[in-house]
């Protein structure tokens, strides 16, 4: 039981405000999505519609608060359930969908190699990290660079940026479903639908 004085003190905390100022909101330091995909085999079949859809849902959150990133993680779950992460840090950060299942992809497949006893695989995870804030594109000259592609700035980045716009203003209208790219959209099963993961989707 509590003595008097300190029945005093607690009364006296309970009555006086506490000074410290509450920040309810604050600005997620990542985005990320993930898939449990059930026992599947480890193929591009079954990885490359799974990391276009992940790379997708956060992409899309991704432009909508213009807040790219630079780095990028993978998470790759085998049968046993023993997960393998693997990330890259960029010189520029990206916010365009190809890109980011691009990378994704070549992250996956090097897990893959280093494990090649590991034939099923039972989840594929995407996070994007040390988010930019009140980030412009930066236009980048054309230099025939072999990831001149997956550059943000240079015209082949810039393009996929605003192939992406233009499909975030179609959905923004309609729904996520209306476009998408086809190989994630055409057959791919998901086990949560989109409704319910953006319940759990931190906001930017």
């Amino acid at each position: 039981m509590l003595g008097p004085a300190a029945g005093e003190k607690l009364a006296a905390l309970a009555w006086n405000r506490d000074p410290r100022s509450l920040k309810p909101h604050h600005q997620a330091r990542s985005a990320g999505a993930q898939s449990a995909i059930g026992r599947k085999p480890a193929v591009e079949r079954v990885i490359r519609p799974t990391l276009l859809h992940l790379a997708g849902r956060i992409a899309t959150r991704l432009r909508a608060k213009s807040r790219p990133g630079r780095t990028v993680t993978v998470r790759v779950r085998f049968a046993d359930l023993n997960s393998v992460t693997r990330s890259v840090t960029l010189d520029a950060p990206i916010s365009a969908t190809v890109i980011l299942a691009e990378l994704a992809g070549e992250l996956v497949r090097a897990v893959l190699a280093n494990h090649p006893g590991e034939k099923t695989i039972s989840l594929l995870a995407i996070s994007v990290s040390h988010l930019e804030e009140d980030w412009d594109l930066e236009l980048e000259l054309t230099l025939g660079l072999d990831d001149e592609a997956r550059r943000p700035g240079s015209k082949k980045g810039t393009a996929r940026w605003v192939g992406d716009c233009a499909i975030d203003k179609i959905r923004d209208r309609f729904e996520w479903n209306a476009i998408g790219y086809g190989s994630a959209a055409l057959g791919l099963s998901r086990s949560v639908p989109d409704e319910f993961r953006k319940l759990a989707e931190k906001d930017l």
